[in-house]
């Protein structure tokens, strides 16, 4: 694609497939074998070694990557993690940021962010550590990494565990480190309109073997199958039949189909040049966006993926951003709310057993006037230029 692509319009997210990508599935519909098999097998190795982690367990979301992170951490001894503790979460997520928390028992401690990164306002984090916080769950928002030295001296200062939502983030540094590998545990998504696509799909990145372990169990129903002999989870008997359906973990079915490894082993290797593509257009949203007082755009920190390009209200935009939607709508412009907006505002909280402050200004902010639109892999100077017309036009 190039730059005039989107002279009529400009869409939320594009595909960063190839031919490459479409003889992969012909060769997996080719082969017969469409459940989990090498080739995930194969991806799962790949990604690893492209972030520098030591293991790599594929499953069939991001959402179902945040789950097995949280259950293999409950269910782990070795980490002081258990239903009534308290877990510190940004208040402006994606829902199943929040979701596997309550599942388990936890307690979500919705902390407020920082309105320029988007990431968790670390000292608020700390105001808000009591006897019962046990972990930290930060999130790398749109494709920002949270201040990486900062967030792990907090973590050790309090001896917390510290797990990465990482599903927006693919491919973001900060302090010489991949976003989704400073934690126990990081998560990524690979869903149509993320970095990398492999129709729907997830990984969690640990350098921990026994955890590795625990991730490969609870993916495909809780049993010691796809285990070794001896493991850090349950050994097996030794009686190959007997083995086929022992179950030792309370697991759940969230495999990752064939035909999505097959993808991912295509798109990894297209990472590199895919986050270039999305930082070139970074610095040019930035430079075009630097005059206009009524947005504030995100602060990068570290080396952003960009996921998508932010954009909150202020001055004579504020309280205006159904103006600003329909006006984005009638160029072409996709947008979205980033993320859940302040999410302790949904509904959905009546059913979560949670700690939310008196005061989440910088949430409020987000809720209320807080959008974005769509960054790509190539190229869409064209697009951010409609952007900001529609934006300067209403200001």
């Amino acid at each position: 694609m190039t730059d005039d692509t989107f002279d009529s319009g400009f869409p939320l997210a594009t595909s960063s497939w190839d031919a490459a990508e479409y003889a992969a599935i012909q060769r997996v519909v080719d082969s017969g074998r469409f459940t989990m098999g090498p080739l995930v097998a194969q991806f799962e190795r790949d990604f690893a070694t492209a972030f520098g982690a030591g293991f790599g367990v594929m499953v069939n979301s991001g959402s179902s990557a945040n789950l097995l992170a949280i259950a293999a951490a409950v269910l782990d001894d070795r980490v002081d993690l258990q239903a009534g503790d308290e877990v510190l979460v940004p208040a402006v997520s994606w829902a199943t940021t929040y979701y596997p928390l309550q599942q388990y028992g936890l307690i979500p401690s919705f902390v407020d962010i920082d309105v320029d990164t988007l990431n968790l306002d670390l000292s608020l984090a700390e105001a808000a550590i009591t006897p019962r916080t046990k972990a930290i769950f930060a999130v790398n928002l749109l494709g920002n990494p949270n201040d990486f030295a900062a967030l792990t001296a907090l973590a050790e200062r309090h001896g917390l565990l510290l797990l990465e939502d990482n599903c927006e983030s693919l491919g973001a540094k900060d302090d010489g480190r991949f976003a989704g590998t400073v934690g126990a545990m990081g998560t990524f998504s690979a869903f149509f309109s993320h970095h990398i696509s492999t129709m729907e799909g997830g990984m969690i990145l640990t350098d921990d073997e026994a955890t590795a372990q625990m991730l490969i169990s609870l993916r495909a129903h809780g049993w010691t199958r796809g285990l070794p002999e001896q493991n850090a989870v349950h050994d097996k008997s030794g009686d190959e039949w007997d083995d086929l359906f022992r179950f030792v973990l309370p697991g759940y079915n969230v495999r990752p189909l064939e035909m999505s490894g097959a993808i991912g082993i295509e798109q990894i290797q297209k990472v590199p040049s895919l986050i270039a593509g999305r930082r070139e257009n970074a610095v040019y949203w930035t430079e075009r966006f630097a005059d206009l007082d009524s947005v504030r755009i995100q602060r990068e920190q570290g080396e952003s993926s960009w996921f998508g390009f932010s954009l909150v209200l202020e001055g004579a935009l504020a309280g205006r951003r159904k103006e600003v939607v329909r006006a984005f709508a009638a160029e072409g412009i996709e947008s979205r709310p980033i993320v859940a907006g302040n999410f302790t505002k949904n509904p959905v909280m009546k059913y979560l057993d949670a700690k939310v402050p008196a005061e989440l200004p910088a949430a409020d902010k987000i809720h209320e006037d807080g959008l974005f639109v769509g960054n790509h892999h190539f190229p869409v100077h064209a697009g951010i230029d409609r952007v900001y017309d529609a934006v300067a036009k209403l200001s």
